[in-house]
């Protein structure tokens, strides 16, 4: 009778697998105040801050790949951004780079949804490459390092991904997530 009263205790305190790293983290941060409170309140507040500054670009990514879903047929991914799609593809990865902010992992998710649906990997190495490109640090880098510089840099940074992503497009096997003998046109 005992084991069995066991059994129903542990299944009742069974936390899900998502939950048990932050409990983790949790408790561990409770233990680190209990030794040296100071530290560990300074500690709270950066990981705080930094939780905070990924919340919104995390959110735009959500609400994006939420678009994506609602609005964009794989067949129209394969268009704009698959192997076939040429310069205006090659464009649009290169803006979408530039002009994408926030954590680079909270674009992997998008990225991997997108090319399920059919893009291509050179276009998402493309954008990748252009991340390095931010158009609002441009002022300050034109102050430290001078106009002809900038944009020198600039240049041959958006030439060098474009190398690179047309690489990565003839160097790895292109998959999609479309089952075998599925079109991306017949949706």
């Amino acid at each position: 009778m005992k084991g069995d009263e066991v059994q129903s205790a542990k299944r009742r305190i069974r936390v899900p697998r998502v939950l048990l790293f932050p409990a983790l983290v949790l408790v561990l941060y409770g233990i680190l105040f209990a030794v040296s409170p100071d530290k560990t309140g300074v500690a709270l507040n950066r990981s705080g801050s930094i939780f905070l500054s990924m919340l919104l670009p995390l959110a735009l990514v959500v609400l994006l790949m939420l678009a994506l879903n609602l609005f964009l047929k794989p067949s129209q991914v394969v268009r704009f951004l698959g192997r076939g799609a040429g310069i205006k593809g090659a464009a649009l990865s290169v803006v979408g780079g530039i002009i994408s902010t926030g954590p680079i992992y909270a674009w992997y998710p998008l990225l991997t949804e997108l090319r399920q649906k059919g893009a291509g990997n050179s276009m998402l190495a493309i954008f990748l490459g252009n991340r390095a490109v931010k158009p609002f640090l441009l002022p300050i880098m034109i102050s430290y390092f001078g106009w002809i510089y900038v944009v020198i840099l600039t240049v041959l940074t958006v030439a060098g991904s474009l190398a690179v992503g047309y690489s990565v497009g003839a160097l790895v096997r292109e998959q999609t997530g479309l089952r075998s003998g599925e079109s991306p046109a017949s949706e």
